[in-house]
């Protein structure tokens, strides 16, 4: 069971506005990924090929979690933004003010190779590839995926890997992203 660093994660930079590694770099987080993966600390994604690898306790403060909780006072700014160049364009909501919430737990998403060949998106020969670094805010026990992922991944659009979810999964989605936001990464006090 080897793990390889997908292309996609590495966009995952300070200022990119998404959870990334104070000092670990990509390969160094793969390594941890196999390791915890050998040890059974990983939960099933969204379909088989598709796992959510649990990052040990001891290096959580490593990441830095990117959301902030909405509420009356937070201004928010809306872009037309893509993913990739060959991807169709979604809007993109970020918060101007509010302050980071604490990483309770990171996820390592790991795709199995096979599944990534299915829209031509694995970018190594390995048996399986880390996709993204998702840090869940503290108190929160499970971060549901964005619906724009989601929307993606349904109707099997460039960029997504096919997939099904329940009204409850597409429910869970909006309720979380309707209380929590990345902050603009120009924001960020860190």
């Amino acid at each position: 069971m080897i793990v390889g660093v997908n292309d996609f994660v590495r966009r995952q930079v300070k200022g990119s506005g998404k959870t990334y590694a104070k000092t670990m770099g990509f390969e160094s987080i793969a390594q941890h990924a196999e390791s915890q993966m050998g040890k059974g600390y990983f939960t099933d994604g969204y379909r088989d090929g598709v796992r959510l690898v649990h990052v040990d306790e001891s290096i959580i403060n490593d990441f830095i979690c990117p959301y902030v909780r909405l509420d009356e006072t937070t201004k928010l700014i809306a872009r037309v933004v893509r993913r990739r160049v060959s991807e169709a364009s979604y809007i993109q909501i970020r918060a101007l003010n509010g302050e980071l919430l604490n990483a309770g737990k990171v996820e390592l998403i790991i795709y199995r190779n096979d599944v990534l060949v299915e829209n031509n998106e694995n970018t190594t020969n390995f048996e399986w590839e880390l996709i993204s670094i998702n840090s869940v805010p503290e108190g929160i026990s499970t971060l549901p995926m964005g619906s724009v992922t989601m929307m993606r991944n349904q109707l099997n659009l460039h960029g997504g890997t096919k997939a099904s979810y329940s009204p409850d999964e597409w429910a869970e989605s909006v309720k979380f992203w309707q209380k929590y936001a990345p902050l603009e990464p120009n924001k960020e006090k860190i």
